[in-house]
């Protein structure tokens, strides 16, 4: 005896194919956008960290540069009065080749330290006091 098929199952055939092809690259591409969200705030705390760490140095004329620092992080520092203010930029490491690079900032501030005087030259902090990567720019 011959089984008889049932109406419509073949039209199911290899539906299964066909969505796994259909919604694996958006699968994928929301996995990559999650972990570069987790690499933006990674950074950003590594970011936060150093410009405070680097505004507490030099407020307290410390020379030791933090011990942490993101990839590619530049660092700028200011004194205006009794402040000092730092400032750090990093680039955040964005899945694909292709994709632009996001740049994330972070500042602090921190009082000087009573009865010290603090003089930038102009062209910024000493080379000593540059903590953190590579220092960005300077002014008094």
């Amino acid at each position: 005896m011959r089984r008889r098929r049932q109406a419509g199952r073949d039209r199911d055939r290899g539906s299964f194919t066909a969505e796994l092809a259909a919604g694996l690259p958006a699968l994928v591409l929301l996995l990559a956008t999650g972990l570069t969200a987790v690499c933006a705030v990674t950074t950003k705390a590594e970011c936060v960290d150093l410009a405070r760490a680097t505004a507490l140095a030099v407020a307290r004329g410390d020379t030791a540069p933090p011990t942490s620092t993101p990839t590619g992080a530049t660092v700028s520092v200011s004194v205006d009065g009794d402040l000092v203010d730092a400032t750090c930029r990093a680039p955040v490491r964005a899945l694909g080749a292709r994709l632009p690079r996001a740049t994330v900032t972070a500042s602090a501030v921190a009082a000087l330290e009573p009865g010290r005087s603090f003089d930038l030259p102009v062209g910024g902090p000493p080379p000593s006091e540059r903590t953190g990567a590579r220092p960005e720019q300077g002014t008094a």
